[in-house]
Order: structure tokens, then sequence, then C-alpha cells
């Protein structure tokens, strides 16, 4: 271990602020993530002033279950000044920041690296909990405080490109998504004049649905698209396992509904012996069970998925009107599930969907006039993945980093 390595409970120090008097109201939670979250606890009848007080710049962290979950939560508080956070999880800050930066120890538990190793450490009870002692007694690399600036610096120029693309990405899906709901949900599309159809007179007939515009169909979801189960490949075939041939988990799933887990060029070797279907770029992948069920994401490339999703195709019309359809119709069934359980999707809730099937021609119009917003998406999706890999770079030359 290099000289420079130091125990991490020789820079920090504990921090047990209550909040006495209820001064602080806003209550914050920890997620696995390592971010502060808003609280969702019960609170009612609770008294708030045994809560702890967390401040700009100090840390609050979950030392239970860390080998369980083989990640210990751990977040500084940046974006506000003052919170109030749970008893239970310990709340600590860097006893000199001319020694050591917040956010530069911040970036050090960031590192899967650091998460391993507290797994490591973590011994006490049945879930495995990390003792405070333990984790002090873990050390880091600290150098000079004007590398810690500039590694930290370089960090941020990072994710605030990220974040950055991430703003777009979301005004480009909700273009893409006023699109849609103008065209097919108000039905103010352009008519042979280049007009908005319903505004201008364009012929409604009535259906079960309401009016809709003349000529246009009512079939069940599965009537206008085409979807597919998945399957987990066997072990025999290796060009899935050695990421040859990406492969789509719900685990995958990320807010902007696209999944890109390589940047490959897929080609044909390795696919007759395989069973699992390659689904082509441009599908649409809802999540049928688990903690995400109802996610939906879309493949930039070819890709396989496992028996937890399914795959959604155009049948009849493109496959961004399908995306785009598939998205209302999840938003429907979420909607319809409020107070029931959805903890799972099967072929007849999707048959259930009676929907609008419009004029071929329009579709295939509307295909034209989105398709460069979905292209401008997935390239800036693929630079936000580049740029993730060159942030966990960063992160993990820390631990060789010098002065």
């Amino acid at each position: 271990m290099k000289s420079n390595y130091r125990k991490i409970g020789d820079y920090i120090e504990l921090i047990d602020e209550r909040n006495t008097g209820h001064n602080v109201k806003n209550l914050l939670g920890l997620s696995i993530s390592k971010q502060f979250i808003p609280s969702v606890a019960n609170i009612i009848g609770t008294d708030m002033e045994n809560y702890k007080i967390i401040r700009k710049n100090q840390f609050a962290c979950s030392t239970m279950q860390v080998r369980r979950d083989k990640k210990m939560p751990v977040a500084l508080l940046q974006e506000i000044e003052e919170a109030i956070i749970s008893q239970a999880y310990p709340v600590f800050k860097v006893k000199d920041q001319n020694l050591l930066l917040p956010e530069y120890l911040k970036l050090w538990f960031t590192r899967s690296e650091f998460d391993r190793e507290a797994c490591f450490n973590a011994v006490g009870g049945v879930r495995g909990s990390l003792e405070w002692e333990d984790f002090c007694d873990m050390k880091l690399p600290i150098p000079s405080i004007t590398k810690q600036q500039e590694i930290v610096k370089e960090y941020n120029v990072i994710q605030n490109r990220i974040d950055l693309n991430n703003k777009l990405i979301q005004k480009l899906e909700e273009t893409a998504q006023a699109i849609y709901k103008q065209w097919f949900v108000n039905f103010e599309f352009p008519d042979e004049n280049g007009m908005q159809y319903r505004s201008n007179g364009g012929e409604m007939v009535e259906s079960e649905l309401g009016e809709i515009p003349q000529g246009w169909m009512i079939e069940s979801f599965t009537k206008v698209i085409k979807l597919s189960g998945g399957g987990t490949p066997s072990t025999e075939c290796p060009d899935y396992w050695d990421g040859e041939i990406p492969f789509y988990t719900p685990g995958d799933l990320n807010q902007y509904y696209y999944s890109i887990s390589t940047s490959k060029k897929i080609t044909d070797i390795g696919l007759q012996k395989c069973s699992s279907k390659l689904f082509p770029p441009n599908t649409t992948f809802v999540t049928a069970r688990g903690a995400t069920v109802g996610g939906i994401a879309m493949a930039g490339i070819p890709m396989a998925m496992n028996q937890t999703c399914y795959a959604i195709n155009g049948e009849e019309v493109n496959d961004y009107y399908a995306h785009q359809l598939t998205l209302s119709i999840i938003s429907k069934l979420k909607t319809e599930a409020i107070g029931a359980t959805f903890e799972a999707l099967v072929t007849k809730d999707f048959d259930g969907q009676i929907v609008i099937e419009p004029a071929k021609e329009l579709v295939d119009l509307f295909n034209e006039k989105v398709e460069s917003i979905y292209n401008y998406i997935l390239n800036t999706v693929l630079q936000n993945q580049k740029l993730s890999e060159l942030k966990d770079l960063l992160l993990s030359k820390l631990s060789t980093i010098e002065n």
C-alpha cells in the first residue's frame, strides 16, 4: 500500500445534532445508490426532535446490511443547507477541509472497490452490518489538497456534461411524445393541405373509444403490435455471456428508455447455437415482473432479452410509433392499478387493451417526423455511456494517485 494512504477515521468525526425545537422540517432518506431522497416514511405521531440534523458538506451513511446489499450507502449533502434524517444513520463530517475535501472523499466512496472492501469487512449480524470502527479503519490515498481539487474538478466536468445530456434527452423525449399526442390523441395531424385535421373540419366517426378520424380502426393492442417473450441463453452459448451479443434484463433499465449494453458490432457468430432470439434495433422492451415491472427501454442495437421481459416491435406500424403507443398503454395500466397490486404483466393485460389503429400512411409520416429525434437521443445516450466509462476510469485511478 502506498505511503499516502491514511485511515478514514483519522480525518472524520461523528456528528449527533438533534432537531430540538423542530426547527428543521425537510426529512430525507438515503438510497442504495448513495443519494439523498425525499423520505417516504410514515412520520404521523413521530417525535421529530429525535431526528438528526445534517448540514451542507456533511455525510450520512448506513452501516446496516452492507454484506447483503453488497454496497454501503453513503452520501454527501451538497444541494441544500440542512435537513433531518433518521437517527439510525451515522452523520459525520471532515475534520479539516484543508487536508481532505468532502467532495474528494465522496468520490472515494463512489468507487465499486470501496463497496467490495466494505462488504468484506461487514461481519456483524445475520445480514452483515459494518461496524463503525471497521469503517474508520478503512484507508484511502490522500494527496495534496491541490491534487484533490484537480481530481474533483475533472470529475465534475464529466458529470456536468452527463447531466446536461440527460436534460437534453428528456426534452427530446417530451418533444416526440408531444407530437404523438397531437397527432394520435388530439387528432391534429396534418391533413392533405398541411392543416390540423380536427380543427379544420376533418371528418370524424363514432367508435367505442369516442370520436376518431374516418378510416381509422379500433383494435386490440396485440393486433397492432408484435409481442414476443424472451429467454435466458444456455451456458453453451458463450457469445452471449462474453458480451459479444448484448443481453437485456430489467436491471439494465434506466429512466430514459434506452439500454445500450455494448457498442460492439453484432455478427452472426454463435447465433446458430443459441435458441434465444436476437431482436433488432428500436425494439421496445417492457419489464414484466419484479421491482421495475412496467419499466420501458428501447434497444439501440441488436439485443437479446431474458424471460422477465416482453419485446415489442411494430407489426403493421413502425417501431417509433410502437414505442410511443407502448408508453401510453403502460401509463394507462399503471393508473388503473392504483390501489391494487401491480407486480406482474401478462399477455392478457396487453390483449385487453383496445387502441386506435391509424391510417398507415400517417404512421409512416410520423416515423419520418420523429426519426431524427430518436437518432439524436440514441447518439446522446451513447455519448453518456462513454462519459460514464471515463468517469469510472477516473475513479479507478484514485487508488494509485500520487501528489
